[in-house]
């Protein structure tokens, strides 16, 4: 048999969480394929379970004659316990992937992968922002200045100035009060006293409080940076970020999160449902022996659960909206939690129509639904007149 070069999945796992990670490796064959398979036109399929970015990228740029690289979940190829080897683990993968037994996963192009890492930084450098937040306001409660407690915002323009000078130095209370905007609600009396303790603050403070505001500043800078790079990436698909920023709950920062999680049009779905449990937006169905044992919700893609649960609750406080009258109808029942997932569900299928279809979203509240009941009683009073009954309408009696 004649020996040639072809692509290899070797197989190394553990026992304690039973995943396989395969990498491609080259490897002269001695009448066994592992890892990949050949199609009827020559080409080489292979199926690989974990670590799988350096190899895709690698092969992105190769020609069609090179076959095509697919993502398998590593609990759809789960062989028996106690027997693993290499070459049988990856002839078992191969047959799988041929018989259609493999959970393949998404696997999104350059373009979308560039969207998603921009994206997902823009997020990380909000979490420390919102955590340096909170540590100078543990930093200023132990400096006993309670400037938290009279302003809206830490980090407004008022409080940034005071903060300033009182970083540079400034010890005189009264001058700190007079840098407040003049439409804060605090009084200077007031900010006299939360700022009381400057006279006495120890240098080593100041410096702490100022490195606290040059971090914060640049993380502002850079996220302003994030948001110009993103605006021009996003800028073809300019439409699906404003008709998903006009839904209920969501905004731009919001869209550009959910287009770059699932695409520009959701093309990947065939359907609103997939993508909900793509996602993990939908109960899950744990069933044995005709018994349903959980409906937990599957884990799903965790960054766009939680852009959902987020618009979901800012949803459910909308005013006039339909998202609003789903929480009222099923908190009673469901609870919170429960309530919030089921508005992130219908949330996900309306997202899944609106970038398929390229529709805007159309209010369906309260104002909607009290026309639609009047059309209704008009219908039902037209009726009963064709049958004969007589309809006169009730007077309000004083």
């Amino acid at each position: 048999m004649t020996t040639y070069q072809e692509n290899k999945a070797v197989a190394a796992s553990t026992q304690e969480d039973m995943k396989v990670r395969y990498t491609a490796k080259t490897h002269t064959s001695r009448g066994r394929r592992g890892g990949v398979s050949r199609s009827d036109d020559g080409r080489l399929d292979g199926a690989l379970e974990r670590y799988w970015k350096p190899i895709c990228q690698e092969r992105e740029g190769a020609g069609p004659k090179s076959g095509t690289l697919h993502l398998a979940q590593a609990q759809s190829n789960r062989g028996r316990r106690g027997r693993k080897k290499d070459f049988p683990d990856a002839e078992r993968l191969v047959k799988r992937l041929v018989a259609n037994e493999l959970i393949l996963s998404f696997v999104p192009d350059t373009e979308q992968r560039l969207w998603r890492t921009v994206t997902r930084r823009k997020y990380q450098l909000t979490r420390n922002h919102v955590r340096l937040q909170n540590q100078l306001e543990g930093l200023l409660e132990e400096c006993h200045i309670k400037l938290s407690s009279l302003v809206s915002d830490l980090l407004g323009a008022s409080a940034r100035r005071m903060l300033k000078a009182l970083a540079e130095g400034e010890t005189n209370p009264a001058a700190l009060a007079a840098m407040a905007d003049k439409n804060l609600r605090a009084t200077h009396a007031q900010l006299c006293d939360a700022l009381g303790a400057c006279t006495e603050l120890k240098p080593i403070y100041r410096r702490l409080l100022k490195m606290f505001l040059e971090e914060l500043q640049l993380i502002d800078q850079q996220i302003s940076k994030l948001d110009q790079e993103l605006a021009s990436l996003l800028s073809r698909h300019h439409d699906a970020v404003v008709h998903l920023a006009e839904i209920p709950g969501l905004g731009v920062d919001s869209a550009q999160q959910i287009i770059a999680e699932v695409g520009a049009g959701a093309a990947t779905f065939p359907s609103a449902k997939q993508l909900s449990s793509w996602v993990g937006a939908c109960p899950g169905d744990e069933e044995s022996a005709e018994v349903s044992k959980s409906h937990r919700s599957p884990k799903g893609n965790r960054h766009m659960r939680r852009i959902l649960n987020q618009a979901a609750n800012a949803a459910a406080k909308s005013k006039g909206t339909v998202f609003e009258i789903v929480y009222r109808r099923l908190i009673s029942r469901l609870g919170h939690n429960h309530t919030i997932g089921a508005i992130a569900h219908r949330l996900c299928r309306l997202i899944w129509i609106i970038l398929q279809r390229g529709v805007r979203y159309e209010e369906r509240g309260p104002s909607v639904s009290a026309k639609s009941r009047r059309h209704r009683t008009n219908r039902m009073i037209r009726e009963l007149r064709s049958l004969g009954y007589r309809i006169e309408p009730l007077v309000a009696t004083a």
